[in-house]
């Protein structure tokens, strides 16, 4: 028969205690060709856009993890996780809309550089809301005539993903190499920004 202190001594004051929140891993971070062990931050750490939060005090802290900087080149935005963020974001469409893929650097074939630009997107208060990051193709490192055929169309938006018919290939963006295939390329299947065929590629899509 236990005493009356033993009892009392495995008696736990509720009041007393604290609450502890085991947080689980959200499988949500792209991973398709960059192990978690590669990627730049918090893999676990699900992207949520502004759409999806809930209240006034989230979009505070929401406004809070935003950079007000934008970087003048890819070491500045690799410094910053809500950079580092922004570019992960944008990583994923190239896959999913098939966009290129993943091929052995070709001989005798010029293979044109990617870069990263960054914008800060701010709403009527001048506050920033949004860090957006674009990888683009280095179009000027063509060379005419022999890369691609000039189309001169006065469009400013020309990132509509229209089919290329021509074989152009792209290094890997910085920041984001495939640490298993350091010396591969991507072949692009369709048009990126800065692409001297993209006007070709978005004028053949909308003709048919």
């Amino acid at each position: 028969m236990q005493d009356q202190g033993e009892t009392s001594s495995r008696h736990v004051d509720s009041l007393n205690m604290h609450t502890f929140y085991q947080c689980y891993p959200l499988e949500q971070r792209w991973t398709k060709d960059h192990p978690l062990e590669q990627v730049i931050g918090n893999p676990s750490q699900s992207v949520r856009t502004r759409r999806q939060l809930d209240s006034d005090a989230e979009m505070c802290m929401f406004a809070l993890t935003m950079s007000r900087t934008k970087p003048k080149h890819i070491k500045e935005a690799k410094a910053d996780s809500a950079w580092i963020e922004s570019m992960q974001e944008e990583l994923p469409q190239f896959d999913r809309l098939d966009v290129w893929e993943l091929v052995d650097r070709p001989l005798c074939t010029n293979v044109i550089n990617l870069k990263w630009l960054w914008k800060n997107k701010r709403d009527e208060e001048n506050t920033v809301i949004r860090n957006k990051s674009r990888l683009v193709a280095k179009g000027y490192a063509q060379k005419e005539g022999v890369d691609f055929t000039i189309y001169q169309m006065d469009i400013k938006t020309a990132f509509l993903y229209g089919p290329l018919k021509e074989e152009v290939y792209v290094n890997q963006p910085d920041g984001f190499v495939d640490p298993y295939h350091t010396e591969k390329v991507y072949r692009l299947k369709k048009a990126l920004y800065g692409l001297k065929q993209a006007p070709r590629a978005w004028y053949d899509e909308l003709s048919k």
